[in-house]
């Protein structure tokens, strides 16, 4: 059974090494019965509780996104040892009004590339925290921080290294599981 997963990216860089990240385990994703969609998230206007009346169709279209897939998998940089502004705002367009929360027992997974040794780490810590919070369930193992060297991955998401598109391939593989163990193989959308 294929799962299908949306992905956020969070980064909004023209030349987002996160993106390139993205793109890889979209390539890579049917090794793993998995079917990786954008979900996009740039347009959206800045979270203000003064909209849970009236969701604007930026923040419909993210909740229905959400809704229609099996799982969420979060892309993100490092900035400032956490996670991009844009996308704590999209989690907050995703659980919210009160009651409505798009992200509750939507299985999750976190992964992020950075030229820095270590990685996403302190981010991920973060999203994590946000994604419990928010009634998601995470895959708290393997975690993925990708140390980004120049021609790892191309634009398009070929990674030129054989041992971290294995990486890449096992992590979307426990991703894989996780999502199972969590909806059960009927469960599927």
């Amino acid at each position: 059974m294929t799962y299908t997963v949306g992905y956020f990216v969070g980064s909004l860089s023209s030349a987002s090494i996160n993106r390139k990240l993205a793109n890889a385990l979209t390539r890579l994703a049917p090794q793993a019965d998995l079917r990786l969609v954008e979900i996009p998230i740039a347009e959206l206007p800045f979270y203000n509780p003064d909209h849970d009346a009236d969701y604007p169709a930026e923040g419909r279209a993210l909740k229905q996104a959400i809704k229609l897939v099996d799982a969420v998998l979060i892309v993100t940089p490092e900035y400032n040892r956490s996670i991009p502004g844009y996308l704590k705002n999209a989690i907050d367009w995703a659980t919210r009004p009160w009651g409505d929360n798009s992200l509750a027992g939507k299985p999750s997974a976190v992964i992020g590339a950075s030229i820095g040794a270590i990685g996403t780490a302190v981010a991920q810590q973060h999203l994590r925290s946000i994604l419990s919070f928010a009634a998601s369930p995470e895959l708290a193992q393997p975690e993925a921080y990708l140390t980004f060297t120049e021609g790892l991955i191309t634009d398009d998401g070929e990674v030129t290294n054989d041992a971290t598109a294995q990486f890449l391939i096992d992590w979307l593989k426990a991703f894989n599981g996780h999502i199972q163990k969590t909806l059960g193989p009927a469960s599927a959308a």
